[in-house]
């Protein structure tokens, strides 16, 4: 319904721009796109995964390479190149199947024009529109009030969370969200000089939001082996070309395989090509993800906050009663005092009520489509003098009419100090379940009862199997809600919610220190307000959990904004789509399983892969240490170094990456790894350290102990890729026995590109006898490194 001014000057205002006028401030530059995306173009991404600090070292060591004459050990530079090009068509591929996705969850607007409302996307506005605000909206741009009255939210701005109320004349700044009411505003600023947009290039000038446990780890192992592998080079060249008195070439592919052997070139690639087939293969599920890092905190979360409206139910509403209270006080056996107005007259002050206000919310849509039914609900049509829109932080709305001021909301925050004279004439309706609104007058003694109105939500057909799938992973859930306790209590119970039984009205939490206490002690917690909503998830943070928040309506977006993780339904208020890290498209909250997997599937599995390139790592820090101690040139050259890496790392690290994988995150992201990596690491140095000394006190040619030590490197390769990868599956022993083949053809046909020599019958009974060994010594380190761990 749409309300116009009577003064026809304003009315003219109104009308909007005419189509002339739109094209000419296009024309102009005055629309509404705005580049400030934080998300990067392809150029960015190509720079990004092309001009890395690892690219650059890689370019020096091959220009250092290519002048000693040792051009078969540039075999890293067909992986380097194939690491960076997937790196880049992978995003690329995410950043256009999310721009795909986004265009479906894009802003829209209501735009005056010609006199006509019409819905525009929000980057079709100009400046000088005449734009409809109403409940559940985003300001597109800065704007002045023309006519109406509107409670705003400017939180996600200046992190005030008070409702500013704004009537004509008053400033609107874009990205604030309309809490209550309507209002017809003109764009004042769009486009890159709206408030938002400056304040965006602010946020894209600064760094960027702290990453994922897993990239946040990640980046700190990459950072460290980037300052230490330059002085360790010079030390490694130095010892080798000073005091060992090799030849350059051969001090130079000596310090670059121990400097490649350092670098983990795969592992930033892998997480980042994991969490971007993740982030594809839930858009293909109808998930949407703002921020990649989502999918990780989103599978960590053991606390899930949800909302009884649009998460437990369906998000329509329907009316099941309308009762007036003479007939509710007879079902009691109580007389009307009062003399309270006949059924008739009341449903048409209701009707006049519904009619006239300016809400658009679930509830006002229901009770509209209640009354359109009923023909004595259309007569009257009053129009009021005064209209405070319902507010979630009231919890009831009121209008002034010529013969009073009439309430419609929550039957506590209405009757307050008086609620107990009609608490025991509603319980029934509670109990069972019900929404119940009050409708009451203002009367000289009071507020004066007049009727209820009942509504319900039908229980998603799919929650209990939902719940019980939470229950089961030990995540546990709060129900936080702005209806009865009671009322919300029973939802929960019929929706399968463990502890549903214990609930709480929020209005007796008027401390941070109850509601501490409260959110470890109850399951569900009614009448709460969305400042409340805030307040409890900062509690479940500070007493350890990890929370994720889902909502549908403004009254969400505070919490939404300080949870770990923000879940929000397509169907709900277009505020709360935008503020969220994840959006269902389809508003189906059956799907948070699915996301749940997909984050356990990424961040397990890279786990799991980076255990395979630490191992490597390692390996070659301590081997360069060892031989720096013990004044040897190091063993290896950089082909032997990159087979190793492509057969027992690379290839099943990748693939590895792929497989399903539904297990709970334990632990802390670079930890668990450590634990795998580390005893791998550690037998590879004892195991290759003692068959160097060895080589030297029998005298063996330096390139026999050198094949021998890759071959011993890739027995033991292949130990700990069996040991990560248990328990084993088809496709495992698949990915084990390809590279286990792969290998022996790249020994067998590519010997010299991979500087493999013919051995000794001495040098193969030493790297027989260390391979045995070094399976039972990785099995004692395994233990021990996994019983110091449980310890600390």
């Amino acid at each position: 319904m749409t309300i116009f001014p009577e003064d026809k000057e304003t009315e003219t205002e109104i009308r909007g721009l005419c189509a002339a006028e739109v094209e000419e401030r296009i024309r102009q530059g005055k629309d509404n796109r705005a580049d400030v995306g934080t998300g990067l173009t392809t150029a960015e991404i190509i720079r990004s995964n092309t001009f890395t600090y690892f690219n650059f070292i890689f370019l020096v060591i091959t220009i250092l390479l290519c002048l000693v004459g040792s051009f078969r050990n540039l075999t890293f530079l067909p992986i380097i190149i194939a690491n960076t090009l997937i790196g880049i068509i992978q995003e690329i591929r995410a950043k256009r199947t999310l721009e795909k996705m986004s265009i479906l969850n894009a802003p829209h607007a209501i735009v005056v024009r010609d006199g006509s409302q019409k819905q525009v996307a929000s980057e079709e506005l100009v400046e000088d529109d005449v734009i409809l605000l109403r409940a559940g909206d985003q300001i597109c741009g800065d704007a002045s009030v023309l006519f109406g009255e509107v409670m705003v939210n400017e939180s996600l701005l200046t992190g005030e969370s008070d409702e500013i109320n704004k009537t004509q004349g008053d400033e609107l700044l874009s990205g604030s969200f309309v809490v209550s009411g309507q209002c017809y505003a003109r764009l004042t600023h769009v486009g890159m000089d709206s408030y938002i947009s400056k304040l965006s290039l602010e946020a894209k000038s600064m760094e960027r939001t702290e990453q994922s446990e897993m990239i946040r780890s990640i980046n700190q192992l990459v950072k460290w082996v980037g300052i230490a592998i330059i002085p360790i080079g010079i030390v490694l060249f130095s010892q080798s070309y000073f005091f060992n008195g090799e030849t350059i070439a051969r001090s130079v592919t000596a310090t670059v395989a121990a400097v490649i052997g350092m670098i983990p070139e795969g592992l930033y690639l892998l997480a980042t090509i994991a969490l971007a087939l993740g982030t594809i293969r839930l858009a293909t599920k109808k998930v949407l993800l703002h921020d990649m890092k989502s999918i990780e905190t989103l599978s960590r979360v053991d606390v899930l906050c949800v909302d009884k409206t649009g998460t437990i139910t369906e998000p329509g509403m329907q009316v099941s009663h309308i009762l007036w209270r003479r007939q509710v006080m007879e079902e009691n056996g109580a007389e009307d005092e009062k003399g309270l107005w006949d059924r008739e007259a009341l449903q048409g002050m209701l009707a006049d009520y519904v009619y006239a206000s300016t809400d658009n919310n679930a509830t006002m849509d229901a009770l509209r489509a209640a009354l359109d039914k009923m023909p004595e609900a259309k007569a009257g049509r009053r129009r009021p003098s005064h209209i405070q829109a319902f507010s979630s932080a009231n919890k009831y709305g009121s209008m002034t009419f010529s013969d009073g001021t009439y309430f419609l909301g929550a039957p506590e925050f209405i009757m307050k100090d008086s609620y107990d004279a009609i608490a025991e004439e509603i319980a029934s309706y509670v109990q069972k379940g019900y929404r119940l609104l009050l409708f009451a007058k203002q009367e000289a003694d009071g507020i004066l009862p007049l009727g209820y109105v009942t509504l319900s939500n039908p229980i998603r057909a799919n929650a209990k199997e939902t719940f019980s799938y939470f229950k089961e992973q030990d995540v546990a859930i709060r129900v936080i809600s702005g209806d009865n306790p009671q009322t919300v209590s029973e939802v929960a119970k019929r929706a399968g919610i463990e502890g549903a039984e214990n609930h709480v009205d929020a209005t007796t939490l008027d401390s941070k220190a109850k509601i501490r206490d409260a959110v470890e002690r109850y399951t569900v917690f009614g009448r709460v307000t969305p400042k409340q909503k805030q307040l409890i998830v900062k509690a479940l943070q500070e007493a350890g959990h990890t929370v994720a928040m889902t909502g549908d309506g403004v009254n969400d977006i505070l919490a939404m904004k300080d949870a770990d993780c923000s879940v929000a339904m397509a169907s709900g208020s277009e505020a709360c789509a935008q503020a969220a890290q994840v959006v269902l498209l389809d508003s189906d909250f059956a799907k948070m399983p699915e996301v749940v997997y997909e984050g356990r599937q990424v961040v397990n599995n890279v786990g799991r892969s980076a255990s395979l390139f630490l191992v490597k790592n390692i390996f070659s820090l301590l081997m360069s240490v060892f031989s720096a101690l013990f004044m040897i040139t190091y063993p290896l050259e950089p082909s032997q170094i990159s087979l190793i890496s492509m057969f027992t790392i690379g290839i099943p690290g990748f693939l590895l990456a792929l497989e399903p994988n539904r297990e709970r995150i334990k632990g802390h992201f670079m930890r668990g790894v450590l634990v795998r990596a580390l005893p791998a690491g550690l037998t590879d140095v004892l195991a290759v350290g003692a068959l160097v000394i060895c080589g030297q006190v029998f005298s063996l040619p330096p390139e026999d102990v050198a094949t021998a030590a890759t071959l011993l490197l890739c027995v033991v390769g292949f130990m700990i890729l069996i040991k990560i990868s248990k328990p084993m599956s088809g496709i495992k022993y698949a990915i084990v026995i390809g590279n286990i083949a792969g290998l022996i053809f790249a020994g067998i046909f590519c010997h010299q590109l991979f500087a493999l020599s013919a051995m000794s019958k001495v040098c193969v009974l030493l790297m027989v006898v260390f391979a045995f060994a070094a399976e039972s010594l990785l099995r004692y380190l395994s233990l021990l490194v996994e019983k110091i761990d449980c310890k600390f």
